[in-house]
């Protein structure tokens, strides 16, 4: 498969935080941000595989500041490196608020995407080329994220197997 630029498949989503996107004290829910994570993922890894994708894994979820109702929400997706039939998705939230005109970094997560054929199976995505210094970066990055993914994985199996003993 042919490599594809990462711009092609980039992904920018805009929300307004409206009242049922808060809590009692008028920020964002977490789990609010979480689904818009998914979403930009998931148009981002679709666009670059040129095919149904679902969630395989979200890590590296991290909350950094809050979103106050009346703000605006900007989802910057792009893929950071691919592998035979799942890809990661580097995913930065921003908040606005527009009434003073500042910008926060609120958010960054890394979402696993999964490829499926026809039959709901997973598929080959065309690997991904990185252009720019950043793109270098995330791709390089992504390596090692994927081996701790794998490792935790492991450990999580590990334990589910274990029998409790007294």
């Amino acid at each position: 498969m042919p490599e594809k630029s990462s711009e092609i498949s980039e992904a920018i989503m805009t929300e307004m935080v409206l009242p049922q996107h808060t809590n009692a004290i008028g920020t964002v829910f977490g789990g609010v941000i979480m689904s818009w994570v998914d979403i930009a993922a998931a148009i981002c890894a679709e666009r670059h595989a040129n095919k149904q994708v679902v969630t395989a894994s979200v890590d590296a979820l991290e909350f950094l500041a809050p979103i106050k109702l009346g703000w605006i929400v900007t989802l910057k997706a792009a893929v950071n490196y691919v592998w035979t039939t799942s890809c990661e998705v580097g995913v930065k939230v921003t908040a606005e608020n527009p009434r003073t005109g500042e910008f926060f970094h609120t958010a960054t997560a890394y979402v696993t995407m999964v490829a499926l054929d026809s039959h709901s199976r997973p598929t080959g995505i065309s690997p991904v080329l990185p252009h720019n210094e950043e793109q270098k970066r995330r791709f390089e990055e992504a390596k090692f994220r994927r081996i701790s993914r794998l490792e935790l994985k492991r450990q999580n199996a590990e334990r589910a197997n274990q029998k409790d003993t007294p």
